[in-house]
């Protein structure tokens, strides 16, 4: 038996129009796919189970303090409108910390728009049963396929709000990564005159799983997510880090043309941009920029002063004031994550490509990308 929301997935003139046949389709073939997407996308959110999820997940959430900056912006909004939160993706510990600092503040949680990769085994039923996770199949070109997403993320939003990484994927290299625009254009099908996007960003000290990606460098297959968890299992001994979740300025999308390329592309880099103004510059990530194959701890904390000075003119979302206080927050924890060594008062650099990973993550924020390292 469908469900309401799959019931207005049907009635709505894109599906309906898809339904009646084309695309080298009969309407019965249509149909079949239609319904085995909708079973596929179909999702349910249970807040009470949702919050008790802590407590399995204890073993890893210890391990990551949660902060939260600009929350005024969320508070604000959520009394009288839906909400979008867009957010950079860093970790597979996101889509646990940012639902996690609404919860701690009273907030009500949003769906969560999650690859498809994620979805078997025991944590596939937890998204599909409780968290009311939606899995997403990307880089998907199949229109049966898209046309069912649209309509189904567009009812969600009138009921639920919704995060999702208009990257995509996490960001492999460590760089904010461009914006896709498929979910921002379903969204705004969604006509709801008072949706709006909140801007996101995401920033760790340090990435439970920085030597799997930087390794990587750009994802050319998807993993199973069980051989990924037992690697970040491997990872985690020994790790610590704080989260930083800052909120930015709600965006409205009323006025904005669904059916213009132009107006959607435009919105999706001003969040993009926005993301990227809001993401808190951390110790490590300076050090990282700043450092060289061997450098003496007098020229590092020089080098990062410098860094701090240009980052301050822009304007970005610092955590830091100056090179010393960098060194003395991030040097024991990049020694202990083996990424760099220290020795008579001069760092050495252990895994260049972890560092280099971190040095991107603030690669948006310099008047000259790239130039690090």
């Amino acid at each position: 038996m469908l469900d309401e929301i799959s019931q207005a997935v049907l009635a709505r003139e894109e599906v309906a129009r898809y339904l009646r046949g084309g695309l080298g389709e009969s309407g019965a073939q249509a149909r079949e796919r239609i319904y085995a997407y909708l079973d596929e996308l179909r999702t349910k959110q249970r807040y009470k189970i949702y919050r008790a999820l802590q407590h399995p997940l204890y073993p890893i959430l210890r391990k990551i303090e949660r902060r939260q900056e600009q929350l005024h912006h969320v508070t604000g909004a959520v009394r009288t409108h839906r909400i979008m939160y867009a957010s950079n993706h860093k970790s597979h510990t996101d889509y646990l910390v940012e639902p996690l600092v609404l919860d701690d503040n009273g907030i009500r949680p949003p769906v969560i728009a999650a690859g498809i990769n994620l979805f078997g085994g025991p944590l596939g039923l937890i998204h599909r049963h409780v968290t009311g996770a939606i899995p997403i199949r990307r880089n998907t070109k199949d229109p049966a396929y898209l046309v069912t997403l649209k309509a189904y993320v567009a009812e969600i939003l009138k009921r639920h709000d919704l995060l999702f990484y208009p990257e995509g994927g996490r960001s492999y290299s460590g760089e904010l990564k461009p914006a896709k625009t498929g979910l921002i254009s379903a969204a705004l099908s969604a006509e709801c005159p008072n949706l709006v996007v909140i801007p996101t960003a995401i920033a760790y000290d340090l990435v439970l799983e920085d030597h799997i990606l930087a390794r990587q460098r750009v994802k050319k297959r998807q993993r199973p997510f069980a051989r990924e968890l037992a690697e970040m299992v491997r990872y985690a001994v020994g790790y610590r880090s704080r989260a930083f979740t800052t909120f930015g300025s709600p965006l409205p999308v009323a006025g904005l043309d669904v059916h213009s390329r132009t107006d959607v592309l435009e919105f999706s880099r001003l969040v993009r941009a926005r993301i990227g103004a809001l993401y808190k510059v951390l110790p490590p990530a300076l050090v990282a920029a700043a450092m060289r194959p061997s450098i003496a701890r007098r020229d590092l904390e020089s080098r990062i002063d410098h860094l701090l000075e240009e980052l301050a003119a822009r304007h970005a979302n610092l955590g830091v004031s100056s090179g010393k206080q960098a060194i003395d927050e991030a040097a024991d924890a990049l020694e202990t994550r083996g990424i760099i060594v220290a020795e008579r008062g001069r760092f050495r650099v252990r895994e260049r490509t972890v560092l280099r990973y971190y040095a991107r993550t603030i690669e948006h924020l310099l008047a000259t990308p790239g130039r690090t390292h």
